[in-house]
């Protein structure tokens, strides 16, 4: 059997309708994960809102993005050794241990009103550490949860759930903000984290958990050793040979990288040009646009389970999304450029999600951990420099010409992984010994 979408890959019986849900572990993980995203969200709206009123400083505001996604690129892979060689239920509690924390600093530094430059900095960057404790550990329990014939639906059902913790987090957090008071408003925040780092202390998933129940395959090779930095170009070698592993690492990297979410930094320059002149419905609907278009996706998709994950089915999702992006850079209708942004959204979470679950079924056991936090390190980390690609080149040849541009750079890119990876399967196909 070849590295390719094979038959024991696949689920063995007819998928149904939100099947991850079915299991009473992924419903509790379901709501603790979206409430947890939620305070997330709710922490950057009233943190960033209290910084800019206090600091007036753009550097801050792009240092606090460069901060939460520079870990992701650096710590990613080290986060899923972790969940690899230990529980990964504790390694998610002390990420929520430390969302916990900052929120409290914060809250602490706003009531006293002692807050300064350095304060700021250091916190952003303890709430990026944070994530990324949380994001490899998360998959993998997940993975435990729901097993690898229900995995797609756990790993979209997931991405559903952090987007609604994203659409609800600056609602609430406006609320918070407006009825408390930034101090209070985000003390109160700290304590969304805890239902969920109180249900991981008693929830019965991970392998460590399974090991202490002697439910467990002792025939795969134990967690090998943290070993640092070079854990990175160790884990790579150890699924080069992997096609669909390293063409989707590639892909999500590539979008990532050229596009990622930068344009939705610059959205009040394409809702000015749009014709919103003040900062009402118009400006909020284009924010809000691409999540609803993944709360969508996570719905529509896991109603009727559509889209099995293929490798073939996200190269055709990711070029179907530069097309999204472009059009929306170049319409100058507003109806028009919310319609491409919803669309590019449910294209998001489903091409996102599908990667996600192929990386991961293909993924050695033994260093799954790693192998996740490479993709996290890929998908996640590089989001670092779409602001360069989009933000520093719109400066110079105008945002709508730069994401256009951005979006044909990562066409190419696509179709090129694409050419790439079906050569590569033929010649794994023609590898095969007759039967």
């Amino acid at each position: 059997m070849t590295q390719s979408e094979s038959p024991a890959q696949a689920p063995k019986s007819a998928p149904k309708s939100f099947a991850a849900l079915r299991h009473k572990g992924f419903r509790a993980y379901f709501i603790g994960a979206a409430m947890a995203m939620m305070a997330d969200n709710i922490e950057h709206v009233i943190s960033y809102w209290v910084i800019f009123e206090k600091f007036q400083s753009p550097a801050l505001a792009g240092f606090a993005v460069v901060a939460h996604w520079v870990p992701f690129l650096f710590f990613s892979i080290h986060a899923g050794a972790l969940a690899d060689k230990f529980d990964p239920r504790r390694v998610i509690q002390w990420g929520m241990f430390f969302f916990i924390i900052v929120s409290l600093a914060w809250g602490y530094l706003f009531y006293t009103d002692t807050l300064e430059m350095w304060h700021a900095m250091v916190l952003l960057v303890i709430h990026g550490f944070a994530g990324v404790l949380w994001g490899p550990a998360a998959y993998m329990l997940v993975h435990d949860i729901v097993g690898g014939e229900q995995l797609q639906s756990g790993v979209r059902l997931t991405a559903t759930s952090r987007t609604l913790g994203v659409l609800l987090g600056p609602a609430i957090g406006g609320a918070l903000l407006l009825t408390f008071g930034a101090a209070w408003g985000i003390i109160i925040n700290a304590a969304i984290y805890l239902p969920f780092a109180f249900w991981l202390w008693k929830a019965p998933y991970g392998h460590i958990y399974r090991a202490k129940q002697g439910d467990i395959d002792h025939s795969q090779p134990p967690a090998r050793a943290i070993k640092g930095f070079s854990d990175i170009f160790d884990t790579f070698r150890d699924v080069a040979g992997n096609r669909v592993i390293i063409s989707m690492t590639l892909l999500v990297g590539a979008a990532s990288l050229l596009v990622g979410n930068a344009y939705q930094a610059q959205m009040p320059e394409f809702a000015s040009d749009l014709g919103a002149t003040e900062a009402t419905f118009y400006y909020s609907a284009l924010l809000s646009a691409s999540a609803a278009g993944a709360l969508m996706a996570g719905v529509v998709l896991e109603m009727k389970s559509l889209m099995l994950p293929q490798a073939r089915t996200a190269f055709i999702q990711v070029i179907l999304w530069c097309g999204l992006i472009a059009g929306f850079a170049l319409t100058t209708n507003f109806y028009l450029a919310l319609i491409f942004l919803f669309m590019a959204g449910f294209l998001d979470l489903s091409y996102n999600s599908m990667t996600q679950t192929l990386v991961q079924l293909r993924a050695p056991a033994e260093i799954r951990g790693r192998v996740i936090g490479l993709y996290s390190s890929s998908s996640l980390g590089l989001k670092t420099f779409s602001g360069v690609t989009v933000g520093f080149g719109g400066s110079y040849i105008g945002i709508h010409a730069s994401l256009g541009y951005s979006a044909l750079a990562l066409l190419i890119v696509t179709l090129a992984l694409f050419t790439y990876s079906t050569v590569k399967k033929r010649q794994e196909l023609a590898e095969q010994p007759a039967e």
